[in-house]
């Protein structure tokens, strides 16, 4: 017969065995909730990411993330713009049904449901440090420090929570970076996971370097790209565009060529830019360009010899930027390893879009051609996560995946109205059998900067159809397969009927399913 104190040491150990379970479990949970740290630049197109594309330059702290964690190869966005993008990001949903369509007509609706807000009643701690340009001030976060607009790359203004602005000395790049990471040490609740959003000015417009790389890749000669000189037949509305290199790059603004009696759109802007120096850094800046000027204005290069030159200070001044963000992220990274944080946080790094570097003869975005349409997309996955992918991904993914995707890993509940999918079974190295075959676009920012024609479409595994409108109305096919540089428009050509009716019923399922009345806006 057991004795009583024996049935209360079994009853005890049982109690203690299960306080360990209970415990265990606890722990487990808690370890699951996962940090999140989202990089995002802009303007960073894959052809500027070695992991991607190493013909031009080498990016090794980008690539870091890539070779530790996974790397999407077929990773796009809804519309390739900056303030659009961002807000299908923070919504995840495509632009009509977030409500900010374009840079020039609209305000993001703060009130609206966000994925910070629902990470933060999730229990996490949400930042954001660097650039938010949506007009309105950010909402969802318990932290946030933000530039003016696109934000200046010298001695740049800050808004604060106060809404104070406040210039501070240095190279933005470097600044946010240092922002990020005081945040990380001095301002997060350690009691709580984080969602911390690091957002860069660069790769943006005006391409300003930091004063130690202005020599940086001045003995490099770029490839020009195959399709530099596109006579854009069978395509009007790629010849009524205004970002040609060529035709449409500023020689003060965009190449640096100075000349004080000289009258270009943007001079007074690009004055401004590297007006923010002081009389130090500006001397720095004025000694190495100046030689660069002289020799210009005094060859005078004109026509196709204009025009290499111009693309080849375009991608010097890109790569120099580049440089400056990629030793950042490893900064960053490094921080991050030194504390301990891999082991329990998910690296996010992507762009806002994708850019033209030379491709096409142009700079810029917008078009649903691959080069802005796709975006570089990286995770490094926590050490601590026990099932997870490794390498490439090739599914087709999209900007407005990231809201469910970091609800997902957060054990937070996704709202039916969100219109992307989680990436979570993807990271875990599942191969889900029902993955999207096709992803929609809208681009509506016209008459405005570049004049690119407001258009949407379909983009699959192998075809893209894509329909200008408004003050147009004109198709585009192409065969991805066999045409991935978009030269050769097949709507309309014998022998494509079947895949042109098939692609257009594909795109109507599209619009109805994420409910774009397409037909209200040809309407307008």
């Amino acid at each position: 017969m057991t004795s009583k104190s024996t049935v209360n040491l079994i009853c005890l150990t049982s109690l203690g065995i299960s306080q360990l379970i209970l415990t265990s479990c606890g722990e487990a949970q808690k370890e699951e909730r996962f940090n999140i740290v989202y990089i995002m630049t802009d303007d960073h197109t894959a052809q500027m990411m070695s992991c991607y594309d190493n013909r031009y330059v080498e990016t090794p702290n980008l690539d870091r993330i890539a070779n530790d964690g996974v790397k999407f190869v077929n990773s796009f966005v809804a519309n390739s713009l900056s303030g659009p993008s961002r807000a299908c990001m923070l919504t995840g949903k495509h632009s009509h049904a977030n409500g900010f369509y374009d840079n020039t007509n609209c305000v993001f609706d703060g009130s609206q449901q966000t994925m910070p807000k629902l990470l933060q009643k999730a229990g996490y701690q949400t930042a954001i440090i660097g650039k938010w340009h949506l007009e309105s001030l950010p909402t969802g976060f318990d932290y946030w420090e933000i530039v003016p607009g696109q934000g200046d790359y010298y001695n740049p203004r800050f808004i604060k929570m106060n809404n104070d602005t406040i210039k501070e000395k240095g190279y933005l790049t470097n600044l946010i970076t240092e922002k990020s990471i005081n945040w990380l040490e001095n301002q997060k609740d350690n009691d709580k996971p984080f969602c911390l959003f690091v957002h860069h000015k660069a790769c943006h417009r005006d391409w300003l370097p930091e004063l130690k790389y202005l020599s940086l890749y001045e003995d490099k000669t770029f490839p020009l790209p195959d399709n530099f000189y596109d006579d854009y037949e069978g395509r009007p509305a790629a010849a009524a565009q205004e970002m040609s290199i060529f035709k449409d790059m500023d020689i003060m603004y965009d190449t640096k060529m100075y000349n004080p009696q000289g009258a270009t759109p943007l001079k007074s802007t690009y004055e401004a830019f590297v007006g923010r120096l002081d009389e130090t850094d500006r001397k720095v800046y004025n000694d190495f360009y100046q030689p660069i000027i002289d020799e210009f204005y005094k060859k005078n290069p004109q026509g196709k010899e204009l025009a290499e030159w111009k693309y080849q200070r375009y991608m010097r001044d890109y790569a120099k930027v580049l440089k400056s963000l990629d030793d950042n992220v490893g900064v960053l990274l490094d921080y991050l390893e030194q504390q301990g944080l891999l082991k329990n946080t998910l690296v996010v790094y992507t762009s806002d879009q994708g850019f033209y570097m030379g491709e096409h003869g142009w700079f810029d975005k917008r078009f649903m051609y691959e080069e802005s349409m796709r975006t570089p997309l990286v995770m490094r996955l926590p050490d601590n996560m026990k099932q997870k992918a490794k390498g490439e991904i090739s599914k087709m993914v999209q900007n407005i995946d990231y809201a469910p995707t970091f609800l997902d890993l957060a054990g937070a509940e996704i709202p039916s109205d969100i219109q992307g999918v989680s990436l979570l079974p993807l990271l875990k190295g599942e191969k889900p059998l029902d993955w999207r075959k096709s992803l929609y676009y809208h681009f509506y920012e016209y008459p405005a900067e570049h004049m690119v024609k407001r258009h949407y479409g379909v983009r699959t595994e192998r075809y893209k159809l894509i329909h200008f409108y408004n003050d147009i109305d004109v198709w585009e096919l192409y065969d991805l397969q066999e045409d991935p540089k978009e030269m050769n428009n097949l709507f309309g050509k014998e022998g494509y009927e079947d895949i042109t009716n098939e692609l257009k019923k594909e795109l109507k399922r599209l619009q109805v399913q994420y409910n774009d009345k397409i037909e209200d806006k040809l309407q307008n």
